[in-house]
């Protein structure tokens, strides 16, 4: 027994030193980052290698704040609010859909079932001409819209909610059904209320994925400054700012903030989710 305790002991203190090396060694960026915020043009680059500023520059944020030919703050409300309804928008967009294929029968459903799962196997970069064309020709280009609609659809989106909806009981829709309630009324009154968890994983992967687009923005986005996301304008600073290595990384300081509070907000609900998503 006693040889068995001790095997359990060096066994848990080896996990939990592997899991803090693993930890410290994917934030070591996120502090790198932090420091070199503060530090000198100089100073970010220099070796041997320094956490810590020499001296601290809070200059650097308020270069990047005051800029008004790359309006960062604003760059990063618009971005903000653009996530926002895109998270909003596609969830509805991709659970109704999702519905449909889990619980209705429709005419020629196999054949757009398969025509969904097709889309999952396309990669983004080979249409990027085409999406272009087709936005170009509905005169979206320099709109918000341009920004929202496209993304919004989602083939591996309603093929995980369809897969989430496949095994929730078909008994609580008879009952629904024989109280009158609508197809709708199903819909909105049971399969949401009982998919927050997978909604709060498609929900972060969708604001993430509108936060750090970078490409789809800076060709539809080119004359309309009130639009710009933040993005673009971070990698717009490295010409505007040459080798300013350290106002580059304060406003990236800034652009993860909201990234990082989405997760701390929702971290339950995303662990739960992943954990479900794994069952299914």
């Amino acid at each position: 027994m006693k040889q068995k305790s001790a095997f359990h002991i060096i066994r848990r203190i080896l996990a939990y030193s592997i899991s803090t090396l693993i930890s410290l060694t994917c934030l070591f960026p996120l502090v790198w980052m932090f420091f070199a915020s503060f530090k000198k043009r100089a100073e970010v680059l220099a070796t041997p290698l320094r956490i810590l500023p020499s001296e601290w520059q809070m200059g650097n944020f308020r270069v990047v704040i005051q800029n008004q030919q790359r309006p960062l703050l604003n760059a990063m409300f618009m971005t903000f609010l653009c996530a926002a309804s895109a998270v909003i928008l596609s969830l509805l967009i991709n659970m109704m859909a999702a519905y449909v294929f889990a619980r209705m029968e429709i005419y020629g459903k196999k054949l757009l079932w398969s025509y969904c799962i097709i889309t999952m196997y396309v990669p983004g970069i080979t249409i990027l001409i085409t999406s272009f064309l087709v936005v170009h020709r509905l005169q979206m280009l320099n709109t918000f819209w341009v920004l929202l609609i496209p993304g919004l659809a989602s083939g591996y989106a309603i093929f995980f909610f369809r897969q989430f909806f496949l095994n929730l009981p078909i008994s609580l829709e008879d009952a629904a059904r024989i109280d009158g309630c609508s197809r709708f009324g199903i819909f909105w009154r049971i399969f949401v209320p009982m998919s927050t968890s997978p909604m709060v994983v498609q929900g972060a992967g969708v604001f993430l994925g509108y936060w750090n687009s970078f490409l789809w923005p800076s060709i539809t986005i080119t004359n309309n400054k009130a639009l710009y996301q933040v993005m673009p304008v971070i990698r717009s600073m490295q010409t505007d700012y040459g080798a300013e290595y350290g106002r580059i990384m304060a406003a990236t300081c800034l652009a993860v903030i909201p990234p990082i509070l989405m997760f701390v907000i929702f971290q339950k609900y995303i662990v739960k989710g992943v954990y479900l998503s794994g069952l299914k």
